[in-house]
């Protein structure tokens, strides 16, 4: 049993670890988003969180409303999330820290698919 403490606790500490839903951004990104206004640094900082969290290859947060902001704080009632082609609606709410590179809070609710003849009405695209 001793010996199986030192194993558990980092197994624990791997689990806690993995839990953490914030993305770690690479360098290129960070060097990408630090070139954009603050409000483009929250909007590309939420949906690229987004995009993580569900597996998605994009994510666009005005399709259907206007988000609402703060300087760190995005509430986007009217997204969108494209995966395996067809897209889907969307509403988050996501906090970053000052600088925008980190998820400080992040939480979301999936929404219906979104019809294909619906497509061109809303500016969606394969």
């Amino acid at each position: 049993m001793a010996k199986l403490l030192p194993q558990m606790g980092l197994a624990l500490f791997a689990i806690s670890a993995l839990s953490t839903n914030a993305l770690a951004l690479d360098g290129r990104t960070i060097t990408q988003i630090k070139k954009l206004t603050p409000a483009d640094q929250l909007d590309q900082r939420c949906d690229i969180e987004a995009m993580d969290r569900l597996q998605a290859d994009k994510v666009i947060s005005y399709t259907f409303s206007h988000p609402k902001r703060t300087a760190v704080h995005v509430d986007a009632d009217g997204a969108v999330f494209r995966r395996n082609g067809d897209w889907y609606r969307l509403s988050y709410a996501c906090t970053t820290s000052p600088d925008h590179l980190s998820i400080v809070a992040f939480a979301f609710k999936r929404g219906a698919i979104i019809a294909r003849k619906d497509w061109t009405r809303y500016y969606l695209y394969p």
